[in-house]
């Protein structure tokens, strides 16, 4: 079954150069397929930065966040998406460069 969370994207710079980045980095740690989609739009890999970049998410978008959690039981697509929606609610250009 398709799960979906619908967020509004926190950034400034919406989701380019770092705030993508992290977004990016979050999506592969996560151990199902998360997809990213702009309205009607085609959805894209959430794994891929071209992708991300590509789909050119501005601040005070509306993106939708899907999975499939027919590949676990255990509620690991429904953490996925709460884990990353909440990211995307975040000013990501205010939060401090980690390292």
């Amino acid at each position: 079954m398709l799960i979906e969370r619908t967020v509004t994207v926190a950034s400034r710079s919406g989701l380019h150069a770092r705030p993508a980045a992290l977004f990016v980095k979050a999506a592969t740690a996560q151990p199902v397929r998360i997809r990213l989609r702009v309205g009607d739009g085609p959805a894209a890999d959430a794994r891929s930065i071209l992708a991300v970049l590509a789909l050119r998410v501005d601040h005070g978008a509306t993106v939708t966040l899907s999975a499939d959690d027919a590949d676990t039981d255990d509620g690991a697509a429904d953490r996925a998406l709460e884990a990353l929606a909440d990211l995307l609610a975040r000013d990501l250009d205010a939060e401090p460069v980690e390292g």
